[in-house]
């Protein structure tokens, strides 16, 4: 029986596509609507689709390769969200959708009947106003006058039962307004749940970027007190600008000025240790020209 629905609630769409020359292909554009007509005219269970949260949730959960990675939490949290959002659906439905249904398929589609009999109960009586009109003979005249009498009870009886059929929706009005805000305060707490959600998640997983990030990692710090001249290998450089030191293991400068500079193990290739009397600090190479 599922695969027989499956099957019909393709649409086949091939008549206009062999006109236009194209290979008919059949489209499931509109199958789960048909597949739940199907089911509420046989008076068949729906059955409980996933939705696309849940899905999601599914392949990601489905592609973890080690237990407790980020992966995991990430597909359990689309996970819950799909639970959240069927929730919903659900709420949905029995609290606003199943009772607006209920009023479009019979008192308002009652209503609607009366209506257009009350409108063609009118032409007919207007037809009646005419004939009377145009009677010239007194049998004509008194044959449409009859029957003008009876095209008239029979409207103003059915305007009565249009009227009290109406009367009957502003009695009613209480109770959409109340379905109404019962659909608005599911989705506020559908929403709400799924902002909280969203948020643990961020922290959890900014908790883990924190803790990759904040790795402790021990370096090796060039103290520039520490630092010795080598016997060989020191350079006089002449500064080509002004430069003025970050922190205390930099040396600043001052433009034209002449400096002893040397490197040593270990350090960037983009500094030198610089000496001028009693200071000695880090300068940029850039900063210099080195003298031979």
């Amino acid at each position: 029986k599922w695969h027989t629905l499956r099957m019909i609630s393709y649409e086949d769409g091939t008549e206009n596509e062999e006109k236009l020359g194209k290979k008919p292909i059949k489209k499931p554009i509109k199958s789960a609507r048909i597949e739940e007509f199907l089911f509420e005219k046989l008076d068949w269970k729906v059955p409980s689709r996933i939705t696309n949260a849940e899905l999601l949730g599914q392949y990601i959960r489905s592609n973890v390769f080690l237990p407790g990675n980020t992966l995991e939490k990430v597909g359990e949290c689309e996970k819950r969200l799909g639970e959240a959002e069927k929730e919903f659906l659900q709420t949905s439905a029995i609290s606003f959708l199943t009772p607006l249904r209920n009023f479009l398929e019979g008192d308002w589609r009652t209503i609607s009947k009366e209506r257009r009999l009350l409108e063609n109960l009118r032409l007919d009586l207007d037809a009646c106003k005419t004939r009377v009109k145009k009677a010239k003979v007194a049998e004509a005249k008194a044959a449409a006058e009859h029957e003008l009498r009876i095209a008239q009870t029979e409207f103003d009886r059915q305007a009565e039962v249009t009227r009290l059929l109406l009367e009957g929706i502003s009695s009613t009005h209480v109770n959409h307004l109340r379905c109404l805000h019962e659909f608005v305060e599911a989705q506020a707490a559908y929403y709400k749940q799924c902002h909280l959600q969203m948020q643990e998640l961020q922290k959890e997983l900014g908790s883990m970027v924190t803790e990759g990030s904040s790795s402790p990692v021990e370096t090796d710090t060039l103290k520039i007190e520490e630092v010795q001249a080598p016997a060989t290998g020191t350079r006089k450089a002449r500064v080509l600008y002004d430069y003025d030191a970050a922190d205390s293991s930099e040396l600043s400068l001052l433009a034209d000025e002449l400096i002893t500079v040397y490197t040593v193990p270990g350090m960037d290739s983009d500094w030198l240790i610089g000496e001028k009397g009693n200071h000695k600090g880090k300068v940029p190479v850039t900063y210099l020209e080195l003298l031979s």
